[in-house]
């Protein structure tokens, strides 16, 4: 495939940030029953034979009615009150698929937590510290940018909290 360029991998290029650019064929977006969106971190993961614990997602939501990306591995769900906790606020919760690519400038399955189109805060799940490197989207379907935890962090100037379970 053909080298890719997105907000996310120019703003890591602009930085001269070390990362890998992973590109995979992606799934249709199908569901997986009425209702349900398909799985694309743990596609994303199977895809390049990786860990699903290293490979993280993100999701947008509104706490307390402002909207903030929470970033967690893919093999988990987020805990709203954590979220809403690590934010300091009472309430949190996912937001409707539209609004989440809208707000962030990318579709589901491609939402990468750097260079968002619209300003807002980032929260990264505690377990983003057991890994020497991670995997999130680069911002489209298809399209991994893999990179130092710590560069993530400092990027997407995010806060650090333990806001994913196991299900």
């Amino acid at each position: 495939m053909a080298a890719a360029s997105t907000p996310a991998i120019n703003l890591v290029r602009r930085h001269g940030i070390a990362h890998v650019v992973h590109e995979y064929r992606a799934p249709e977006p199908h569901g997986r029953g009425r209702g349900q969106r398909p799985d694309y971190g743990l596609q994303a993961a199977t895809a390049l034979g990786v860990p699903p614990a290293r490979v993280f997602k993100t999701l947008i939501a509104t706490v307390d009615g402002r909207l903030a990306a929470a970033v967690l591995p893919v093999d988990r769900q987020l805990d709203p009150k954590a979220l809403a906790a690590a934010l300091g606020a009472r309430r949190a919760e996912l937001v409707d698929p539209a609004l989440a690519e809208r707000a962030s400038g990318s579709v589901l399955g491609g939402i990468s937590p750097l260079a968002l189109r619209r300003s807002m805060p980032v929260v990264i799940d505690l377990a983003i510290e057991a890994h020497a490197l991670v995997l999130v989207s680069a911002g489209r379907r298809g399209l991994q940018l893999e990179l130092a935890p710590g560069d993530l962090i400092r990027l997407a100037e995010a806060s650090l909290a333990a806001i994913a379970r196991l299900d």
